[in-house]
């Protein structure tokens, strides 16, 4: 048994016994950083290469408050540089798709069945521009590899298709900045609107007690402790 094996209410317990292993400061910190984390855009990082990029792009989606990232793996496994990331990967739900011969159209089914709509970045017939994206459903950005850009199989399942306004000779942003450029301007939109965009009081406390693991040693060993204490398991 793990806490996830939990209801709400004994969820809510284990998060108040897990406390007594950070620091009030580290616990303060915590909740006041998950009033601003929203799963409204999830970035969807596509057979990038490149470590520092995708290292890149997880750091970005912290400081903004991005809870979710989608991670395909077609060709090319995803991988972090730490002195890039700066251990951003640890407070971020992260999930791959790399167990299928076509993990994006997997990845991209996922989505749709959690209320998601699917925005390439990348020109193509009837694109949008950035600041025309409209912002009042939950929605996954697809971030396309160095290389390649956006598959073929995105191309051709995804709902629309968005661009950045680019003014220069150079035909494209390197996908890192694309990412920070794209999701820095959708979530300040989203923060300045009316919408709830917050988590649910559900995933909230799932976040806080994820996030109280990643600030101790032995984080398993104290788990099994809390468990005990609870008179949940022997």
């Amino acid at each position: 048994m793990t806490y996830k094996d939990l209801n709400f209410e004994q969820r809510k317990l284990f998060y108040e016994n897990i406390t007594e292993f950070i620091t009030p400061n580290r616990r303060e910190l915590i909740e006041k950083n998950i009033s601003f984390r929203t799963d409204w855009f999830v970035p969807v990082i596509e057979n990038i290469h490149k470590a520092q990029n995708a290292s890149a792009v997880l750091r970005t989606c912290d400081c903004l408050g991005l809870q979710e990232v989608r991670v395909v793996e077609n060709n090319n496994s995803f991988e972090v540089t730490d002195d890039i990331s700066l251990g951003a990967n640890k407070w971020l739900n992260i999930k791959k798709y790399n167990k299928f011969e076509n993990n994006t159209v997997e990845c991209f089914n996922d989505l749709r069945k959690q209320g998601y709509k699917i925005i390439a970045t990348m020109p193509y017939k009837n694109d949008i521009n950035l600041q025309d994206v409209d912002i009042s459903q939950k929605t996954a950005i697809v971030f396309g590899s160095e290389v390649d850009g956006i598959s073929k199989e995105a191309i051709e399942n995804a709902d629309c298709f968005m661009k950045i306004p680019m003014y220069g000779f150079t035909e494209s942003f390197n996908i890192s900045v694309s990412a920070a450029i794209t999701m820095h301007y959708l979530t300040d939109k989203l923060r300045n609107s009316s919408m709830d965009w917050h988590l649910t009081e559900e995933q909230q406390l799932d976040t806080l007690i994820h996030w109280c693991l990643e600030s101790i040693k032995y984080p398993d060993k104290i788990e099994r402790e809390i468990l005990q204490r609870m008179g949940l398991t022997k």
